[in-house]
C-alpha cells in the first residue's frame, strides 16, 4: 500500500485533529532520504495514532453511567480522559505496543531501498 493512500485513509477516519494532521503531513513528506530514526519516527507516530483510535473507540463501548453524564465539569473530565488515553497510547507504542511501527518500519526501508 502506498504511504500516500495510507495517510489518506487515515485522514479520512480521523476528526480532523491536530495529531492527525501532523500525522498526515508526516507520511505525505519525502520518506527516501530519511534516516532510519526519522523513519522509525514517522512509524511509531502512526503505531500510537492508531492505538489511541482504538482505544478511544473502546472507550465509547462503555455505557456511562447518569453520575458521569450529568456532572457539572465533565469537559474537564474529558480533557484528562483524552490526554489520558493520548499517554496510554504513546507508552504502549514505546514499549513495543502492537508491533505495527516495526513492521511499517520495515516496509518502508525495503519501498525505500534505504
Amino acid at each position: 500500500m502506498a504511504i500516500e493512500s495510507l495517510a489518506g485513509a487515515y485522514t479520512e477516519a480521523a476528526t480532523g485533529s491536530a495529531a492527525s494532521q501532523k500525522l498526515q503531513k508526516s507520511l505525505n513528506g519525502d520518506l527516501s532520504k530519511a534516516s532510519d530514526e526519522e523513519l522509525m519516527d514517522v512509524c511509531k507516530e502512526f503505531e500510537a495514532y492508531f492505538t489511541e483510535q482504538v482505544f478511544k473507540a473502546m472507550e465509547k463501548m462503555v455505557p456511562e453511567s447518569e453520575e458521569d453524564s450529568s456532572a457539572a465539569n465533565s469537559q474537564l473530565k474529558d480533557y484528562y480522559k483524552e490526554e489520558m488515553i493520548k499517554q496510554y497510547a504513546a507508552s504502549s507504542t514505546e514499549q513495543g505496543g502492537l508491533g505495527i511501527a516495526k513492521q511499517m518500519y520495515e516496509q518502508m526501508k525495503r519501498n525505500y531501498d534505504i
